[in-house]
């Protein structure tokens, strides 16, 4: 076993930086490796920055920020890369680039050194298929940024020996991460079952089903997710967030869940990258536009009758108001021949509805001020199967179960990486056994139905849960 002292970083961008401060914080020597030897400088000296700001606020003694500057070693030869025992490669996001760095590394380092990649997508088997000692090779996936978030996927390829992968999940606990292990996929852990979150939020803005701001509140303030995910795709940048979709939608053999929007494309073309470019989905040069709840609806509309027909159901004054399955307001009126509104899961003081086009006005006003009443801030959308809460959260689901189903990683280490990577509520799979299966497979087949395509497909595991949960109920 490889004893690790002195570590290596190659690239010295916002995630070499980051790692570089990470490894040096913890006692280790950081040989910070650059082509270019003023990006190095500019590197450390933003590292500085971080440290003495909390150093000034209290959170870092002078003499801890000194000794960690001090162990931050610049090299422009990569030769010098020999000395290390741990290789974090941390450069552009290219097959080719990545291969012809690790072919030198696996010349110029002894064969005990560990070479890895923070690579968030790209095959660690495929960067190790051509190297002497392949075992050595890994993934060590941090996200940024790197210093603050606990997560790091630890990645394993056809090659890597198991006693690797242990050493380097026990250095990520000693620099205060949470090790999760997967096997080498298409996206890992989180690039991928991350991948409806952005995905339904496209579809519904192709769609016209509402505003940015809306989709945004009703999966931010709704459901718990920390933050929209069209303004999360800005903050990460629209160029990056789809070139990881594409990635992952060509890895996969043009799955058509992983489908990249036509829409985002269209921003990446017109450089609106998002906030770093000053425009994105939103315009970030100028205010937010404001979300556009429901007007409160006077005591006019307050109902005569209200009555708890089934689960999800109830029915106030003659009007059905039905939490989704999957199914449009208006094929559920055509159902049942009498007004419907449909309802988004309720997690908060948040409800997202949908009403057929052929309800009187009044009956969905009255719907309105039911939920008023109950303390709701209301949203209304377009008449869209499965809403955007219900319809998010199950394709995640889905999504979460694929990867356990294929042996990507354990159950445990899924919720773990989809809680601590991209701070989700809950981790899929608990949500999913919190949700109901028999209920998210329901949801997944009637959304099939109504689109006839195969994005929708739910995965051989939840037809299994939702069979054994059912088999528990009878």
């Amino acid at each position: 076993m490889t004893t690790i002292h002195t570590v290596a970083v190659i690239g010295s961008g916002i995630m070499g930086a980051g790692i570089a401060e990470v490894a040096a914080s913890h006692g280790h020597p950081v040989l910070v490796y650059d082509i270019n030897a003023g990006a190095i400088t500019r590197a450390i000296d933003g590292i500085r920055t971080r440290l003495e700001s909390r150093v000034a606020r209290g959170k870092l003694s002078a003499q801890a920020c000194e000794q960690t500057l001090q162990r931050l070693i610049p090299v422009t030869d990569i030769h010098a890369l020999a000395a290390a025992d741990l290789v974090i490669e941390a450069a552009s996001e290219q097959m080719e680039i990545k291969k012809t760095l690790f072919t030198e590394l696996a010349e110029i380092c002894p064969a005990n050194t560990l070479l890895t990649s923070n690579t968030s997508s790209i095959s660690i088997t495929a960067i190790a298929a051509d190297l002497r000692h392949p075992e050595r090779v890994a993934g060590l996936h941090f996200f940024n940024p790197a210093p603050v978030m606990k997560l790091v996927e630890v990645v394993s390829g056809l090659a890597t020996s198991e006693e690797v992968v242990a050493q380097l999940s026990e250095l990520a606990v000693n620099w205060g991460k949470q090790p999760v292990r997967c096997q080498s996929t298409p996206g890992f852990i989180v690039n991928r079952v991350a991948r409806p979150y952005y995905a339904e939020a496209w579809r519904a803005l192709e769609e016209q089903v509402a505003a940015p701001e809306i989709i945004d509140a009703a999966l931010r303030d709704g459901a718990g997710f920390p933050m929209g995910p069209l303004e999360l795709t800005d903050m990460i940048g629209q160029d990056v967030n789809f070139a990881v979709t594409c990635s992952v939608f060509n890895a996969f053999w043009q799955e058509r869940r992983f489908l990249p929007s036509l829409v985002q494309q269209e921003l990446v073309l017109a450089g609106r990258f998002g906030k770093k470019s000053g425009q994105g989905v939103y315009n970030w040069r100028s205010e937010r536009p404001a979300v556009n709840w429901q007007k409160t609806v006077g005591d006019t509309w307050s109902a005569m009758s209200v009555q708890r027909r089934s689960d999800g159901v109830t029915e106030i004054d003659g009007l059905l108001l039905i939490e989704t399955q999957g199914e449009t307001a208006q094929a559920l009126a055509n159902r049942y021949g009498q007004p419907v509104v449909v309802i988004d899961r309720q997690e908060g003081d948040v409800a997202v509805i949908a009403a057929a086009a052929s309800n009187p006005a009044s009956a969905t006003l009255k719907a309105v001020r039911h939920l008023q009443q109950q303390g709701k801030r209301v949203l209304q959308v377009a008449d869209y199967p499965g809403l955007l809460i219900w319809r998010t959260v199950a394709m995640i689901v889905n999504e979460a179960l694929d990867a356990l189903q294929k042996g990507v990683a354990s159950e445990q280490d899924i919720d773990t990486a989809m809680r601590l990577g991209v701070n989700y509520p809950r981790g899929p799979l608990a949500w999913g056994e919190q949700l109901g299966w028999q209920r998210l497979l329901i949801l997944l087949e009637n959304l099939q139905r109504h689109y006839g395509e195969e994005r929708y497909r739910p995965s051989s595991l939840l037809r299994q849960r939702a069979l054994l949960e059912s088999s528990y109920e009878s």
